[in-house]
C-alpha cells in the first residue's frame, strides 16, 4: 500500500505543475522566431534547453528499464546538448515537446508495474534505484523548465499566469 501512495505522488511529482509552472504553459506558445535565439550571457537557447530534457529523459528512462542490457551511457557533455541554437525545421519544437511527454509515459509505466519496487537497486547499475531516477527525473525536468522561463522572459515572450 505504501508503495502505490508512493507511485501516486511520484505520478504527481512527474507531471509538474503545483508550485511551478507546467512544461504546457513554459513551452506551449514559445514563438518559432524566438526558439533559436542565445541570450547574451547565457550558454544555451530555449531550443537547446529542451532538446536537453528531451534527450536527459530518454536516457534516464533507456537506463531504468534496462533488463535485456542495452543501454548505452551517453557521453557527457556532447550527447545531451544539441549544436544547433535553433530547432531544424520549425516542427522540431512541437515533435520535442511530444517526445518529452512519451518519456514522462513510458517512466510511469515502469513506476506502474507492480512486479518493480522503486526502492530495489537495479541490478545493472550503481545503486540507482526506480525512486531516484524518478525523483531525478522531476529535478532535472523542473531546473530546466525554470531555465526556461526565465530566458522567455529576458526575451519578452512570457505571460506568467495571473
Amino acid at each position: 500500500m505504501q508503495n502505490e501512495a508512493l507511485r501516486k505522488h511520484l505520478f504527481a511529482l512527474l507531471d509538474g505543475g503545483h508550485a511551478h509552472a507546467t512544461l504546457d504553459q513554459i513551452v506551449g506558445d514559445m514563438p518559432l522566431d524566438k526558439q533559436g535565439i542565445v541570450p547574451e550571457n547565457l550558454p544555451h537557447s530555449a531550443w537547446q534547453i529542451l532538446e536537453h530534457i528531451r534527450i536527459a529523459m530518454e536516457d534516464m528512462v533507456e537506463f531504468s528499464n534496462n533488463e535485456q542490457g542495452s543501454y548505452r551511457e551517453r557521453n557527457f557533455p556532447v550527447d545531451y546538448w544539441p549544436q544547433s541554437p535553433a530547432p531544424a525545421t520549425p516542427t522540431c519544437w512541437e515533435q520535442t515537446v511530444s517526445e518529452i511527454k512519451s518519456q514522462i509515459a513510458r517512466f510511469k509505466q515502469l513506476l506502474s508495474d507492480p512486479k518493480r519496487d522503486p526502492f530495489a537497486p537495479f541490478p545493472w547499475a550503481d545503486g540507482q534505484t526506480l525512486l531516484l531516477e524518478a525523483l531525478q527525473i522531476a529535478d532535472h525536468n523542473a531546473y530546466h523548465l525554470g531555465e526556461l522561463v526565465v530566458l522567455r522572459q529576458l526575451l519578452g515572450v512570457w505571460r506568467a499566469a495571473t
